[in-house]
């Protein structure tokens, strides 16, 4: 038991210093290159600042996850929540496999249909994979640290939710790109982010706790891939005005990745 708290707390210390060096850095103001929509619209500039007030809500649902992992009224509202799903019996179905991503395809879907948000096709799919690549490389490994098992008993591998961390990644995007033309339309992707998270658990997949660290996990992701945007974009650029850089989100054999394609 000594050692699962020593593994649980090690993993804790990594993302709380993580968390605290880009807080340090949070008044450093970052001036992206101007954005060209399309060849229809004006060109803008952004600035891209990691204030402690953005880490706020992600580090407190974090903090509750890795808790939850040991504060015993913490692990009781685990147990006393599925027993109480598990009263009703409710049918296991899948939609959370899709509904993780369901905010990022809209985002693709508004904007092809000319409901258009911060970033054209190339950045935003930069920024979004970067999200994507941030979430697992939190997840992963803190899954094996950490090794919960699940309440089906299934595996060992229960804590962070995979799925909430993307949903709420996702979601997180989806804010991020409409927030400033719609607001609304911004904070819709949330509800498919917690739909998600509620049928991990009806699905008795995960605990309270696993979903709520999830989500502090995936709203990180997106906030660190949008700081980290200018630094990434310059790289892809590069110095060479002649080169040309493309990325891709591709689909296969039920793998979701992103594909990077550079001339030089």
């Amino acid at each position: 038991m000594s050692n699962y708290r020593q593994k649980i707390a090690i993993g804790f210390c990594i993302v709380a210093s993580v968390c605290g060096r880009l807080s340090a850095q949070s008044n450093d103001s970052i001036q992206t290159q101007e954005i060209k929509k399309d060849s229809t619209r004006v060109l803008n500039t952004e600035k891209n600042t990691l204030s402690y007030k953005k880490l706020i809500i992600p580090t407190a649902l974090i903090g509750y996850g890795v808790a939850s992992l040991s504060v015993k009224g913490l692990k009781q509202l685990n147990f006393s929540t599925r027993d109480e799903i598990n009263e009703h019996k409710p049918d296991h179905i899948r939609l959370d496999n899709y509904t993780q991503f369901a905010p990022a395809v809209l985002v693709y879907g508004l904007n092809a249909a000319g409901v258009e948000g911060k970033h054209n096709f190339r950045d935003r799919t930069i920024i979004y994979g970067t999200s994507m690549l941030i979430t697992s490389a939190f997840v992963v490994p803190l899954k094996h640290i950490a090794k919960e098992e699940r309440p089906d008993q299934s595996n060992n591998l229960s804590f962070p939710s995979g799925h909430t961390a993307i949903a709420f990644a996702s979601a997180q995007f989806m804010f991020r790109e409409y927030k400033d033309t719609n607001f609304l339309l911004g904070i819709s992707g949330y509800s498919l982010a917690i739909f998600t998270g509620v049928y991990r658990m009806l699905n008795d997949k995960h605990w309270v706790g696993d979903v709520v660290g999830g989500a502090g996990f995936g709203i990180l992701s997106t906030e660190l891939a949008y700081w980290l945007y200018p630094k990434i974009n310059n790289l892809l650029s590069g110095k060479n005005k002649n080169s040309a850089a493309m990325v891709m989100p591709y689909y296969q054999n039920k793998t979701v990745g992103v594909g990077f394609v550079k001339n030089f």
